[in-house]
């Protein structure tokens, strides 16, 4: 047989490596300090348990809580809540917050990807921007699934991909490529990836395409702000030289001009995300 004729084999292409990309993922929500965005987010978490219908007494589940946005929102219904993230600090956050406000939380250190909790525990599981970031969007939407009673509710709010944030991590993306084989956040933004990743798990899914508002000093504010707190963003910073820093600021800028809506010099964004609940089968 000569060469020309053998049969031609594709190369074995490699999955991503979760557990490395994981890490890393980690180490940047833990860099900076998630929690002074995430206090501006509080609405959003209000907004979900509200579209949830939770009930006094449930036991409520906020996954990814971060500084606990959601976590409180369903604390302040009187449900017995848990908030799992995999950030000692942001968990740190929470727990201020919930003393602050005398409300009762079990925070527990966790990975979305393979909770520590059993079978049908949870009456409703939540997360507010917080799962859409697990690099394996199928394991993740499994374990959502996996810990809510039949006839129990996954609520959950994502960025959408054309929205400003998810526009900014399309910036982010196109600076510094993202690991390969990764599926963007932004897909949970979009109901027919949601429909997929919970075909078979789902009774009913219903969806509401939502705005939560940046309100900021101004352009050079937000960036400052994001820059030094919020992860993916300080990593980038850390990551560029300062030249392609200064690139990257002046296209930031740019985006956050064309979305801008508030006529002065002030930033008053509107940046879309999907609210999506789902009734467990």
């Amino acid at each position: 047989m000569t060469t020309a004729s053998m049969p031609q084999t594709s190369a074995p292409t490699s999955s991503p490596d979760f557990a490395a990309i994981k890490a890393r993922q980690q180490a940047t929500w833990a860099s900076g300090d998630y929690a002074v965005v995430g206090t501006t987010l509080t609405i959003v978490g209000e907004s979900l348990c509200e579209a949830v219908d939770l009930r006094a007494g449930q036991t409520v589940l906020d996954v990814a809580c971060g500084n606990g946005a959601a976590t409180l929102a369903a604390a302040r219904r009187f449900c017995k809540v848990t908030g799992l993230d995999y950030v000692p600090a942001l968990l740190a956050r929470a727990e201020e917050r919930a003393r602050a406000e005398r409300l009762d939380v079990a925070l527990v250190e966790g990975d979305a990807e393979a909770m520590p909790f059993l079978d049908r525990q949870f009456d409703a599981v939540l997360s507010t921007f917080g799962v859409m970031f697990t690099p394996d969007h199928a394991r993740a939407a499994r374990e959502l699934a996996r810990v809510v009673r039949p006839g129990g509710k996954i609520g959950l709010a994502s960025w959408t991909p054309d929205g400003f944030i998810g526009q900014v991590f399309a910036l982010v993306g196109r600076t510094m490529a993202p690991p390969a084989g990764v599926k963007s956040p932004s897909l949970w933004g979009t109901v027919p990836h949601c429909e997929q990743l919970f075909d078979g798990a789902a009774a009913s899914i219903r969806s509401a395409h939502k705005e939560f508002a940046f309100r900021y000093r101004s352009a050079a504010h937000f960036i400052d702000v994001f820059r030094s707190f919020y992860g993916p963003i300080h990593k980038l910073y850390g990551a560029l030289s300062e030249e392609k820093a200064a690139v990257f600021t002046a296209e930031l800028t740019e985006l956050i001009g064309r979305f801008n809506r508030s006529g002065d010099e002030t930033v008053l964004i509107p940046s879309k995300y999907l609210e999506l609940v789902v009734t467990r089968r």
